[in-house]
């Protein structure tokens, strides 16, 4: 597949932006990897990564030169592996909103090569952890002894190591089996270093697309990223989710832990389940459920409850069998006030269920998404932006395809494209930032599961102002929570 300017554009991102740093992926040392915490220490770290990726590509060039095309084709591979390989480790070490970076475009980019996408997905679950004795240290100093002490048993092995924190197992006094997240010692002051290139990278993006306005989207994911590194604000989001979802029948918050908590330490039960990697091998029909109920989980929750957990990552979820998924991590939750819910409400109306080109673009400039009066007819703007409700406009099964995440890619960043002229007009409402994941994240995600179901009758299910009845097997035993823990809703 050709790679479009999307991919051109995510690959550079973390090439350019994160071409970057040297430090070892596997081996976990005593001491543990620091956090580069320091503007200069991580941006020499990324100079250094560019300029090993430079040099690897004139070995490359020389080497392929009277090279035989199946030659010169492994020369590629091998060059592809590398420079991921190097990638993977580099943020890996520097954590931070760096290693976010590599998270997402392993899972998001459609167009990168297996192989690639292969090495760079361990950043979703599996960064190089810090040592024991620097977890202790962390534990003893917000709990105020040892983990020996706060617990009846601390497992030193981490279950997970992310971008923010490290996840060890732990069982309480009472005797409750817990998941203890540690925060990497360093790591706000390293994520406030990273902020620091924010404005630089989307001033660029600004320069090719003259609708955008970079100031206070870049504001805005500022904000979010600095409340992803309060872990006390993080608990509170959490149990808010675990609240509203208590009883459950497939989909799972962990609840929290509050007197095993700080701001660095959070705490909660332990969750079971398979990861990502393994749910994707599963039969169809088993994946359907994973990804109708990660669907659910999403328009539920912003609907219902006016909030969104904007790190749909593959990282993020635990699986079962018969659909009951459990999510992870609420660092990044945006809450939204019901004028934003209104606004998207509209949307939804004149593109899905009573489509109206002329109302769909006012609609769309009242909300921010189009500079008002732009020199683009209706017909187009609704070509572009309609994209993004494909897979509800029409009834029936719909499966979410990697060619229907690539496009959306596209559709974001290749300005150069056929729809360069809407796209050249369109903007990121700050409010709405958060969300734009669920046109990344969120469909590379069903698209890895190759998730099929009535996204459309699902959705009017979700939307309060239909308040459909229920469509599946899993809307049926979601009719029932409701009918008993959620009565006001009704069906």
């Amino acid at each position: 597949m050709k790679r479009p300017a999307a991919v051109g554009f995510s690959i550079g991102a973390v090439a350019g932006v994160a071409a970057a740093a040297v430090a070892r992926r596997r081996a976990a040392t005593t001491a543990g990897p620091v956090v580069s915490a320091t503007s200069v220490g991580r941006n020499v770290r990324l100079a250094r990564l560019g300029a090993r990726a430079g040099a690897r590509h004139t070995v490359a060039s020389a080497q392929s030169v009277f090279a035989s095309a199946a030659r010169r084709e492994a020369i590629d591979r091998s060059v592809e592996l590398r420079h991921a390989e190097d990638i993977a480790r580099e943020l890996g070490a520097m954590k931070g909103a760096l290693m976010k970076l590599g998270q997402m475009v392993s899972y998001l980019d459609e167009g990168l090569p297996e192989h690639v996408r292969t090495v760079l997905s361990q950043l979703q679950q599996d960064a190089p952890p810090m040592s024991v004795e620097l977890a202790a240290r962390v534990i003893e100093e917000q709990l105020g002894a040892p983990p020996d002490a706060v617990f009846a048993r601390f497992d030193p092995d981490p279950i997970a190591a992310a971008s923010i924190g490290q996840v060890h197992r732990a069982l309480t006094h009472d005797g409750r089996a817990v998941a203890v997240k540690i925060q990497y010692p360093g790591i706000a002051e390293a994520v406030e270093s990273d902020l620091g290139n924010v404005g630089l990278l989307f001033g660029g993006i600004g320069r090719a697309y003259p609708g955008f306005e970079a100031g206070p989207l870049v504001d805005e994911l500022r904000d979010r990223l600095r409340e992803e590194l309060d872990y006390e604000l993080e608990a509170q989001r959490q149990q808010q989710f675990a609240d509203y979802y208590a009883a459950h029948p497939f989909i799972h918050v962990p609840s929290v832990i509050p007197q095993l908590s700080t701001a660095s330490v959070l705490t909660s039960e332990l969750a079971e389940g398979v990861r990502f990697s393994e749910a994707e091998t599963w039969p169809a029909e088993q994946r359907d459920l994973a990804g109708e109920a990660i669907f659910r989980f999403v328009f539920r929750s912003f609907y219902r409850l006016h909030l969104f957990n904007g790190d749909p990552h593959p990282g993020n979820y635990l699986f079962r069998p018969d659909g009951r998924v459990t999510f992870l991590d609420f660092g990044l939750v945006k809450a939204f006030a019901p004028p934003d819910i209104a606004l998207i409400r509209r949307l939804i109306e004149t593109i899905v269920l009573d489509p109206d080109p002329v109302e769909f673009r006012l609609a769309m400039e009242r909300a921010g998404f189009l500079q008002p009066d732009a020199p683009v007819s209706n017909e187009a703007v609704t070509e572009y932006f309609g994209h993004f409700y494909a897979h509800m406009r029409e009834r029936g099964r719909h499966t979410i395809t990697g060619e229907f995440a690539s496009e959306t890619v596209r559709r974001f960043f290749d300005v150069n494209g056929p729809y360069g002229d809407v796209m050249r007009h369109a903007n990121v409402p700050p409010a709405f930032v958060v969300v734009q994941r669920v046109n990344l994240g969120l469909f590379a995600v069903l698209a890895q599961l190759g998730a099929t179901a009535d996204w459309r009758s699902v959705g009017e299910e979700l939307w309060p102002w239909v308040n459909g009845p229920p469509s599946s097997a899993l809307g049926e035993l979601e009719a029932e929570w409701i009918a008993v823990h959620h009565p006001e809703l009704g069906h």
